[in-house]
């Protein structure tokens, strides 16, 4: 059972401390790709060398959007093979998109293309991809004690819970929290979630705590 925050600082946090580093593909590309645009600019249109130039820019998109392919298949391999079931927030990527400061670097990170992926490889293996609320407020509540912050700013990575006073590393946190959740839903599903994390089916549904 694996609880599983997405970021941009690090991709993939997941509720066992693991912090997967995101590896910017685009921002990697972008001097290339803006190099090879300038150059399509510069051609006459209708030409011969604008149709090379054209080409050259599409295969270099095209080996962007290869390598961002190849490494989501990657880890979602690896997180689907050594897990029974996978947790994570219902984002809704769209409505992120709007803010212009984030926007280039979310479309970048592609979670969904992560979940997507994830989702297909669980039900191959007759595994879960269980996916949460996205209203839970996962970063803003204390995984310990369930304490939950009014406010909480995204430049606070750290914070201390009032309540219990144990600190915690936001995005930790959060998978925990998303985790927690998880196997309520798991739970009220009729499955039953053992003490090291495994599941299995019971004989009547359980309702979520």
């Amino acid at each position: 059972m694996l609880g599983l925050d997405m970021g941009l600082t690090h991709l993939a946090i997941d509720s066992s401390g693991t912090k997967e580093p995101n590896p910017r593909f685009l921002k990697k590309a972008s001097a290339n790709l803006r190099r090879k645009q300038k150059a399509v600019s510069r051609c006459k249109k209708g030409s011969k060398r604008r149709a090379k130039a054209r080409l050259k820019l599409a295969k270099a998109h095209q080996r962007l959007a290869n390598a961002r392919a190849d490494f989501q298949h990657k880890l979602s391999r690896q997180l689907i093979d050594e897990n029974q079931a996978v947790i994570v927030e219902t984002l809704k990527v769209k409505n992120m998109l709007k803010n212009k400061k984030l926007s280039k670097h979310i479309a970048d990170a592609s979670w969904s293309g992560v979940i997507e992926k994830l989702e297909y490889k669980a039900k191959a293996q007759g595994k879960h991809l269980i996916k949460i609320d996205q209203w839970l407020a996962s970063s803003k509540t204390c995984s310990c004690c369930g304490h939950k912050l009014e406010e909480l700013s995204l430049k606070v990575r750290e914070w201390q819970c009032p309540a219990c006073s144990v600190r915690h590393d936001r995005d930790i946190d959060a998978a925990l929290n998303i985790k927690a959740q998880g196997i309520l839903k798991l739970k009220a599903a009729g499955l039953s979630v053992s003490a090291n994390g495994g599941k299995r089916k019971t004989s009547h549904a359980l309702a979520a705590a």
